[in-house]
């Protein structure tokens, strides 16, 4: 079945804050959705760490690519969205 809504985030370098961006989605009363999370080419650890938090809940899943900026990462998600309704949030 198709989430309601696709949730894109794309991350660069954001091995700091993206454990607290994904909770802030993943902890909402609303549950139909799926939450793509783009890596961008980062040069951290938050490829890595975006596959990790994937393991963990089904209705995340990751992409990664080489860097190209934020708006080819969102285009990216697009691509493989989903859901009736697309969300764009930033990984800060």
């Amino acid at each position: 079945m198709k989430p309601m809504v696709s949730v894109i985030v794309p991350v660069y370098n954001a091995e700091q804050t993206i454990r607290r961006c994904v909770a802030s989605i993943l902890d909402q009363q609303f549950t139909d959705l799926e939450l793509l999370l783009v890596d961008d080419g980062s040069t951290d650890g938050s490829g890595p760490l975006c596959d990790e938090l994937a393991v963990k809940d089904a209705r995340i899943h990751v992409l990664h690519k080489e860097n190209g900026g934020q708006g080819l990462a969102r285009d990216l998600g697009l691509d493989h969205a989903q859901g009736e309704y697309i969300c764009y949030v930033d990984s800060d």
